[in-house]
């Protein structure tokens, strides 16, 4: 039988260091949605700058999205947060970006930016748990994780619907080519080896979700822990 030091020893040695952990449990799907978002909105800011000397070229379909500045929060830690708190399976966020790509190609002229994208992927990953998960949270919820009003996200869910023409069902023939080209986009890029997205579901335990906000109108007084 081990001694109490021993046994305390003997644990410390099979624990896995922090940076293992996370990384376990960090979907694929999560890291290279958050790059080929990064990418989109980085190439997407630049051109948006261009056209600020003819902001009429400029579509006005995702204004709703919109906020008066950038938030602080990066996309791959929106979105950790949004998997983390939310428990939404893997195949949300995939269908999340069905919902933005479909956005894109109904309204061409309205680009996804670093003013707007946040809350398109807050609004889209909901909407997209409750088709894809038995088991969701409701809109307050995900308003209180995506640092906005529920208010704000009840209007900005039917924004969405109205924008997609409610085409939010999503085919396994359509999911699976969008599993394929995330895939092919992250080996084109040069960003890892060849990883594969998960297709199944996966569930895990809730922790207390911190405070944030997204909440940038000019009237806002106390900062938050995390500004979105």
């Amino acid at each position: 039988m081990l001694t109490a030091a021993e046994y305390s020893d003997h644990h410390d040695r099979l624990l896995p260091e922090p940076s293992q952990i996370e990384q376990a449990s960090t979907p694929r799907v999560l890291t290279i949605l958050s790059a080929v978002l990064e990418k989109l909105v980085a190439r997407n800011d630049r051109l948006a700058d261009g056209l600020t000397v003819t902001p009429q070229l400029v579509g006005k379909s995702l204004n709703a999205f919109h906020g008066v500045r950038a938030p602080s929060i990066s996309i791959p830690k929106y979105l950790e947060r949004i998997y983390k708190y939310t428990n939404c399976s893997p195949s949300c966020l995939v269908v999340g970006f069905v919902y933005i790509d479909r956005l894109t190609h109904k309204h061409p002229d309205s680009l996804v930016v670093s003013l707007n994208v946040h809350r398109l992927l807050v609004t889209c990953v909901m909407v997209a748990s409750k088709m894809m998960d038995d088991v969701h949270y409701n809109n307050a919820f995900y308003a209180r994780v995506g640092g906005v009003s529920n208010a704000e996200l009840n209007r900005l869910e039917l924004e969405l619907l109205f924008l997609l023409d409610f085409g939010v069902t999503v085919s396994s023939r359509v999911f699976e080519s969008y599993c394929s080209h995330l895939e092919k986009e992250m080996l084109v890029n040069g960003n890892g080896t060849d990883q594969k997205i998960e297709r199944g579901l996966m569930s895990k335990s809730i922790d207390e979700v911190t405070e944030i906000s997204v909440e940038i109108t000019e009237s806002t007084c106390s900062p938050p822990q995390v500004l979105v």
